[in-house]
């Protein structure tokens, strides 16, 4: 069973930068699709980027294109997401997930196997 631990949340100004990382386990990561979601406070969860396991294309939402990278770390198993430029409205628990359709990666009605979270505050 393939099971995913997220890390690297935390409190950052407006403007700066976190990294983001999501361990997998239980599989190796080169062979699934899987991506990064994101819930606001009071907010329907989002797609934020992912990336094909067939393409190796990716995608990012409208939202955090340009600021955030997302990365498979094939030798360590763990998907990155390094987010620039951190605006306010980026707050929200952000949770990896596989995607059981490649090239609707960023819906999250395609998402299958779920971490447990972990919590990104932009503030000043």
């Amino acid at each position: 069973q393939v099971q995913l631990v997220e890390s690297g949340g935390g409190l950052v100004h407006p403007g700066g930068s976190l990294v983001l990382s999501c361990v997998v386990s239980g599989g190796p990561l080169e062979l699934y699709t899987i991506g990064w979601f994101r819930q606001a406070p009071g907010k329907e969860r989002e797609g934020v980027s992912c990336v094909s396991s067939s393409t190796g294309r990716r995608y990012y939402s409208a939202s955090v294109k340009d600021r955030f990278t997302i990365t498979k770390d094939i030798a360590n198993n763990t998907l990155i997401l390094k987010m620039n430029s951190l605006k306010p409205e980026d707050t929200a628990v952000y949770s990896c997930a596989t995607v059981r359709v490649s090239s609707s990666c960023l819906e999250v009605r395609f998402a299958d196997i779920w971490g447990q979270g972990t919590q990104v505050t932009v503030s000043s």
